[in-house]
């Protein structure tokens, strides 16, 4: 590029002044510097690596292209190195391996668009993609951790939460992803928006961490029936809810000791709540808005991990083991992020995702399910602190 560039700057007339060759030479050096800018931009160097280029780069290229900060990044490397998850070998660090990884979760780039970009086989980018996949989901144990007992800060520091959900430990809901599956097992995960998709169920907490997940079912599976297949398969380790503890789930999901779902047959979502119908009428109604405006938390953090691992809006065409496990490795580093990044981007915008933007919830729950479920203590506990929260709202109107 360097001698091209002499060559064609010696076929300028010699006659031109000083001022229009400094003007040349200013045109041209400030082309290939906004060239370089953008992420789209960044052309896989043979001299200096993809990886130095983007390491020694611009905080914001780095970002968009391994969707974390650099000392974020660097942190990861250095405990997957430290314990030996991954190693170094003779033409791939350690910090190419995690970045190849990242950038075809983060961009849903196909091996040979990375074979392009980093200057490696098919076969190496293949190898490292699936060491790195295996290295991050063993991880799940240490960063999916059960949440304390205690009353989460969200509920403790609002009066609308307050002390009325005082004993929930969390938020339960499901999400489809688009998947990727041989012709014969197609009827089974297709589901009812007519997509090929695998049934993911997560629970999460109030700050956007995730507790548990369970991807790999087939998309025509009801959040209800998946949740009771983790329930009775103690392999899953669900985690264990202490004895007064329970979890918000949504109109999909059955009321149960240690689950609390919404009033059936009763507006739900906030969205509902607008305009001249704004005011509850009654406590099913007040309960279920602020089951709502709690137990969105779980949909904000599949948006989020959704925008940062765009792999997880498409089908990959991967094996649908892999693809489960792409679920998973992603929630690790969700999780990893928001505890080692204190100004993530996408974390600080989290509060501006709205429900109008979440995707359709499933509020066809399985009703001999439901029935076979059913306990008394669940729905008792359901309708005292519907009508706690009745005789609090009726009597101290701030609190709306």
């Amino acid at each position: 590029m360097h001698k091209d560039t002499t060559a064609s700057m010696d076929d300028f007339d010699l006659e031109l002044d000083e001022m229009e060759l400094t003007a040349a030479a200013a045109g041209y050096y400030y082309y290939n510097s906004i060239t370089k800018q953008t992420c789209r931009s960044l052309s896989p160097s043979k001299e200096s690596g993809f990886m130095t280029e983007v390491l020694n780069g611009h905080d914001d290229v780095f970002q968009e292209m391994f969707r974390m900060d650099k000392n974020v990044f660097h942190k990861l490397c250095d405990i997957l190195r430290q314990r030996g998850m991954l190693r170094d070998t003779a033409g791939v660090m350690i910090e190419e391996q995690l970045g190849i990884f990242l950038n075809i979760i983060g961009h849903n780039e196909r091996n040979r668009v990375i074979q392009e970009r980093f200057h490696h086989s098919g076969e190496t980018i293949s190898r490292h993609f699936n060491n790195v996949l295996k290295a991050v989901k063993s991880l799940s144990r240490e960063f999916l951790q059960t949440p304390t007992p205690s009353t989460p800060p969200k509920i403790l520091g609002n009066v609308r939460f307050y002390p009325y959900f005082q004993d929930c430990v969390g938020v339960i809901g499901g999400m489809h992803i688009p998947a990727h599956v041989p012709a014969k097992d197609q009827s089974r995960f297709r589901n009812k928006k007519g997509v090929l998709s695998q049934n993911v169920l997560a629970a999460c907490t109030f700050d956007l961490q995730f507790i548990f997940i369970y991807p790999g079912w087939e998309g025509s599976a009801a959040g209800s029936r998946v949740l009771k297949a983790v329930l009775d398969d103690p392999h899953q380790n669900f985690p264990c809810i202490p004895e007064g503890k329970y979890y918000l789930v949504d109109t999909g999901y059955a009321n149960m000791k240690g689950f609390i779902a919404p009033f059936q047959g009763v507006r739900y979502h906030v969205h509902e709540y607008r305009g001249a119908n704004q005011l509850p009428r009654n406590a099913r109604e007040l309960f279920n808005h602020r089951h709502s405006s709690l137990s969105n938390v779980i949909q904000r953090s599949f948006s989020l991990l959704k925008t940062r691992f765009p792999i997880l809006k498409l089908a990959p065409q991967y094996a649908v083991h892999i693809q489960r496990d792409i679920v998973i490795a992603a929630c690790v580093l969700h999780n990893y992020i928001q505890r080692m990044s204190e100004k993530d981007w996408l974390f600080s915008d989290a509060e501006r995702i709205t429900m109008d933007e979440l995707p359709d919830l499933d509020e066809n729950p399985d009703m001999e399910l439901v029935v076979s479920l059913q306990e008394h203590v669940a729905f008792s506990l359901r309708e005292s602190i519907a009508a706690e929260m009745w005789n609090d709202f009726i009597n101290r109107w701030d609190q709306w």
